[in-house]
């Protein structure tokens, strides 16, 4: 008895519309690094003659406008969350940098309660942080 064989079917990929699938990839890949994840809060930067510039990696930036209004990371917060945020800092990463970003106009008053806020807490990493011009 003579037994047929099976004919088997080839499977092909089908290569037209990879094209288009590599043309949406590349555009949401231009569309997400588009996207600032990080806020700004308008800030006329203080000048200075030298500076000294700090990793970005590990810090936390404190902003104060002009109005006295005080920024976690541009989160509006009060001086209560900043002490509270800096405790916890302090004890989970106490590398971590403080960089203070304050209006040139800004009253030093308003830049002092958060240093003596620090100044308590007695953490030293802190960075003030100014634009240079050369």
């Amino acid at each position: 008895m003579k037994l047929k064989k099976k004919e088997r079917k080839r499977f092909s990929i089908p290569l037209n519309s990879m094209s288009d699938v590599a043309f949406l990839l590349l555009i949401f890949i231009m569309l997400v690094s588009l996207i600032n994840y990080r806020k700004v809060i308008k800030i006329d930067y203080p000048e200075a003659q030298t500076a000294l510039r700090t990793s970005a990696e590990k810090n936390l930036e404190i902003w104060i406008d002009i109005s006295g209004d005080v920024y976690l990371d541009g989160t509006p917060a009060i001086l209560q969350d900043v002490e509270e945020t800096v405790a916890d800092l302090y004890r989970n990463a106490p590398d971590t940098r403080l960089h203070i970003i304050a209006d040139r106009s800004t009253p030093y008053a308003n830049i002092n309660s958060v240093l003596e806020i620090l100044q308590v807490l007695q953490y030293r990493v802190v960075s003030f942080v100014v634009k240079n011009d050369s």
